[in-house]
């Protein structure tokens, strides 16, 4: 790509993250939605020679910029999550009751129905399986106007557990669709993993005992391990150092988390762990530490500047892309698998894990019917999809390749498109039945 290209892409990247952000406030209309649009708008028009955008050429590219963006976006989602979890502790795991019910039932029912449709409609299982891994996780990156805003800052007196929740209690929506995003993104991995070695290493049961012990199993403990290690240490040094010199939190200093975003991610990386799952629980750590201290947000407020603008230059790419080619490989079938996803197997599989099927004013999650139906919907999906069908084509050459860039650049599309339009409305409403039932 000419350098030239780089600078305006960039530039107008800059530009529209301080921009939209304020102006769209006040509208059904996310960032998203417009980057978009514009992207498929820049593809119309006559495009610099040397622009590059067809997916199989510049797949490593995409792979390293997604991949990127994705490590930002988990480390602050780890940072923005008040409510603290403790594996030794009841209330906590009951706290995230939701979350593990997304987790452990709805993202592999979306795995599996999406991955026998592709085979039903004419993929390989192979491919098929990789589609359904690609699809199945939510997105931390573009999935911002149903999530939380960021830390809030507590007194000390007031870090425990039943005080922490006491802020977004009210908002389980928010939280659970959060949370979710953070940890299955990770999760992904060992489905992805999955589809390449039925592809090359032939029926599951020559690989299938191997893969639940160290890619289903050994990898992720490896990198929630490292990474609550890596921020553990940090947040030692950063808030308690015997030198104030290094006490970074005092500072507010804070290039500390993205050197801690890196260093947990190469580390875990090299140990053979789940880099996605270390950044996320890297976050986590942090934030159990000293929750009343300021420095948590301005840690924050880097990450989320920059995610925003790695965001809004991959919308801005995608959109451009789309119109320009991307698209050409799309048929009827992925049409189809692109609607099911979004309209009909997240929102059923995330109705089955909630319990939101069942007629109540309390689900088992202390959920609302009605804020079940929510979580369940705002499936966002987005920049992982495209990180992770980066990955998994690099590892195998699947004949299927471009149809599969094509039905996931329409899916990412559609789930931008609907949910950035409902989001607004259906948080405000649900909002407002909030008020009415405190009144």
């Amino acid at each position: 790509m000419p350098t030239s290209v780089v600078y305006l892409i960039a530039g107008l990247a800059l530009l529209l993250a301080a921009v939209l952000p304020p102006i769209l406030t006040r509208f059904a209309v996310s960032a998203p939605m417009v980057l978009l649009v514009l992207g498929m708008a820049i593809g119309l028009a006559p495009l610099p020679d040397g622009l590059n955008l067809d997916p199989v050429d510049t797949r490593p590219v995409i792979q390293r910029v997604t991949e990127i963006t994705v490590l930002v976006a988990l480390m602050g989602v780890g940072l923005a999550l008040d409510r603290p979890f403790s594996f030794r502790d009841r209330r906590s795991w009951r706290a995230w009751n939701a979350t593990w019910r997304l987790l452990a039932i709805a993202m592999p029912i979306t795995i599996a129905v999406i991955a026998v449709l592709g085979w039903w409609l004419g993929l390989s299982a192979a491919a098929a399986l990789l589609l359904g891994a690609v699809l199945a996780p939510t997105d931390p990156v573009l999935a911002g106007d149903v999530q939380v805003s960021g830390p809030q800052v507590l007194d000390d007196e007031e870090d425990d557990i039943e005080s922490v929740e006491e802020i977004d209690e009210e908002d389980e929506v928010r939280f659970s669709l959060t949370s979710e995003a953070g940890l299955n993104d990770g999760l992904a991995f060992p489905f992805v993993y999955a589809g390449i070695f039925l592809a090359v290493e032939g029926p599951p049961s020559e690989w299938i005992a191997g893969w639940v012990a160290w890619e289903l199993v050994g990898k992720i403990v490896l990198g929630v391990a490292v990474g609550m290690l890596v921020g553990w240490g940090l947040a030692k040094v950063a808030f308690r150092a015997p030198k104030r010199a290094l006490r970074l939190a005092e500072q507010g200093e804070p290039l500390l988390v993205l050197a801690a975003l890196v260093t947990t991610y190469g580390l875990s990386e090299v140990v053979g762990g789940y880099g996605f799952l270390a950044v996320f629980a890297c976050g986590m750590t942090l934030r159990a530490a000293e929750r009343g201290h300021e420095y948590h947000a301005t840690m924050h407020q880097v990450i989320e500047n920059f995610e925003r603008l790695l965001v809004l230059a991959i919308l801005l790419l995608l959109g451009t892309a789309m119109t320009n080619g991307l698209l050409a490989p799309l048929d009827w079938r992925g049409v189809v698998v692109a609607f099911a996803l979004v309209f009909v197997v997240r929102p059923l599989a995330g109705l089955v894990s909630l319990g939101g099927w069942r007629r109540g004013s309390t689900l088992p999650t202390d959920m609302t019917r009605a804020e079940a139906l929510a979580t369940a919907f705002f499936g966002v999906r987005g920049v992982g999809s495209l990180y992770y069908l980066a990955y998994g084509a690099g590892l195998y050459a699947f004949p299927e390749e471009r149809w599969l860039w094509a039905t996931v650049a329409l899916a990412i599309a559609l789930s931008v498109f609907l949910h950035g339009a409902l989001a607004t409305p259906v948080m405000r409403q649900l909002e407002a039945r909030r008020d009415r039932s405190a009144a």
